[in-house]
């Protein structure tokens, strides 16, 4: 598996000095994830009533000054497992950028979002079970005293699943990857083959992202 440079992912989270001996593996071994150098990661406090211990970062997508993409990554741990996880540990993302407007129309657009999260995780060699999400797109006109603003379609993509393979930062760097490719950026790892019996996901390839800021 081919790593990425960058930088390294930062300590953020609660429950962590009481927390168990495999959330503290976890935490460490996301700590060391490297992911693309056009993603910031930076600490943030972790949602204390999902799982008694959580583990969070956010991050944007940066290129050449201009801010395309920004998410957020938690790690849940349950000891005692949740039935719907199908496991003690649940990673919960979200990931927004804005997209060129003629795509808001396209039928295929939620399809895509969300193939790029299965590709990711495959790219990385990340084992899920139990993945669900949505992906939402809207678009936005301006008029009146707003009308010189560009109109605008944003892509919202919110995921979680339970990572199978104990390899924790390979979610987190597929996460990245995610979050760069709905900025607009080519993916950084290539993805292997899938397997002849694997479904098709109709050879959908990543749509262009607006280049400049978000709007907040």
């Amino acid at each position: 598996m081919a790593s990425v440079g960058g930088n390294p992912a930062q300590h953020g989270g609660t429950g962590k000095e009481s927390a168990p001996i495999g959330f503290t593996a976890a935490v460490q071994a996301l700590a060391a994830a490297r992911v693309r150098p056009e993603v910031r990661l930076s600490p943030t406090p972790a949602p204390r009533r999902l799982a008694p211990f959580a583990w969070a970062v956010t991050a944007e997508v940066e290129v050449d000054g201009e801010e395309l993409a920004d998410g957020r990554f938690v790690l849940l741990h349950d000891p005692a497992g949740q039935e719907a996880w199908q496991g003690e540990f649940r990673v919960v993302t979200m990931a927004r950028a804005e997209l060129e407007p003629e795509i808001a129309g396209d039928p295929m657009l939620g399809e895509v979002g969300w193939s790029w999260l299965m590709d990711a995780l495959q790219a990385h060699g990340a084992g899920y079970a139990e993945p669900g999400g949505t992906v939402t797109h809207a678009a936005s006109q301006y008029f009146g005293a707003l009308a010189d603003r560009t109109d605008s379609t944003e892509l919202e993509l919110r995921a979680s699943w339970t990572p199978a393979d104990g390899r924790f930062e390979r979610h987190l760097s597929a996460w990245a990857d995610l979050l760069a490719v709905c900025a607009g950026l080519p993916p950084a790892v290539p993805a292997p083959l899938p397997p002849a019996d694997a479904p098709s996901l109709g050879g959908v390839v990543p749509m262009p992202a607006r280049r400049r800021p978000r709007s907040h």
